[in-house]
Parts: structure tokens; C-alpha cells; sequence
């Protein structure tokens, strides 16, 4: 079987756990992990464990745990639903992926700045996973001032630019394709 990694790129609030759940429920044998359920979990069960400063190595510790899980335990298609927007970030996390042959998929979120300020405003979400800041309108500000590289073919198998929600569905149906490859 040709079992795929398939990571999501880009700011907050631009589609990435809404496309990761898609893939998922069309994708046989696939595994949404999101850090933000781990920070969830951790924030309900373990507050006192998380670091009131510096990393969250906690939360990154549980990833991990469920990573390494997934990869060496199970014959499931991998769906990383986090920001990944820093280059050297997103070539460590899927190193270990390539070391087991997984063909590796990013699908970059790729979505105007105003979509994404129109639904920071209207979000619903719970900030409670939040520990720098206090809102999701901090959060899209700093990425907005953060230098981040887009994602590059030489970094992955396949790259899928998504610019707007039309274009999801064909992207999961691209994806299922390589899948089944």
C-alpha cells in the first residue's frame, strides 16, 4: 500500500483542520493528528502541566507519541492539520515519513489576508488553547508579521496551493488518486 503524509500549510483560520477532516472522512484508513485536539486535552486533563512560558513541550511530546504511533504501529494515511509555516519545521516533521517511505503531500492554504480577517472576526472558536496571546486576531496579526517561506515541490512528493474553498474538493480528490497509486 502507498500510504501518504499529508500536511497543511498556512495561517490561522484558513481551512486547514476543515480540509484535514474532509480528506479524512473520504480517505480510507486516514488519521487527522492536530495539535490543537493535544492542546485541548492537556488544557482539560493536565493544565498544570503546561509550561506558563517558552515551548509547550508537552503538547509536542504527546505529537510525537501519537506520531511515532501511527507511523510504526499502523498502515494509516497521516494528515498533520497544524500551521507548519516555517521551512526548517516542516522538513524536520517529515523526515521520519520519508524514512519510511510515506509519499509526502503538502497542501499549502494560500488564502487572502481579508477572508482570513473576515473569519478571525466571526470565529466561534475557543481560545482557550491559546497561551501567548488572547485572541485569534493576535494570532493571524503575528503571522501576518512573521517571515514565513511558502512551501516548495523540492520539500514534498506533491504540492496542492489551495486559494480559496472551491478548490478542496478537488484537491481531496487529487490527493485520493495518489492514494490508490
Amino acid at each position: 500500500m502507498n500510504r501518504l503524509v499529508v500536511m497543511t500549510v498556512g495561517k490561522t483560520h484558513s481551512g486547514k483542520t476543515t480540509f484535514a477532516l474532509a480528506l479524512e472522512k473520504d480517505m480510507l484508513n486516514s488519521i487527522v493528528i492536530d495539535q490543537d485536539n493535544h492542546a485541548v486535552f492537556l488544557h482539560t486533563y493536565y493544565e498544570k502541566l503546561i509550561p506558563q512560558q517558552g515551548h509547550n513541550t508537552i503538547k509536542y511530546l504527546l505529537t510525537q507519541t501519537i506520531v511515532n504511533h501511527a507511523i510504526n504501529d499502523t498502515d494509516c494515511h497521516i494528515i498533520l492539520s497544524n500551521s507548519n509555516r516555517n521551512r526548517t519545521g516542516r522538513l524536520k516533521l517529515l523526515k521520519p515519513y520519508k524514512d519510511k517511505n510515506f509519499t509526502s503531500v503538502i497542501v499549502n492554504f494560500d488564502i487572502p489576508e481579508y477572508v482570513l480577517q473576515e473569519r478571525v472576526t466571526k470565529s466561534q472558536r475557543s481560545t482557550s488553547i491559546l497561551r501567548t496571546v488572547t485572541t485569534f486576531e493576535e494570532v493571524l496579526t503575528r503571522q501576518q508579521n512573521e517571515e514565513a517561506l511558502a512551501p516548495t515541490l523540492d520539500e514534498v512528493d506533491h504540492l496542492f496551493i489551495v486559494k480559496n474553498a472551491n478548490e478542496i474538493p478537488s484537491v481531496i480528490r487529487e490527493i485520493i488518486k495518489i492514494a490508490h497509486s
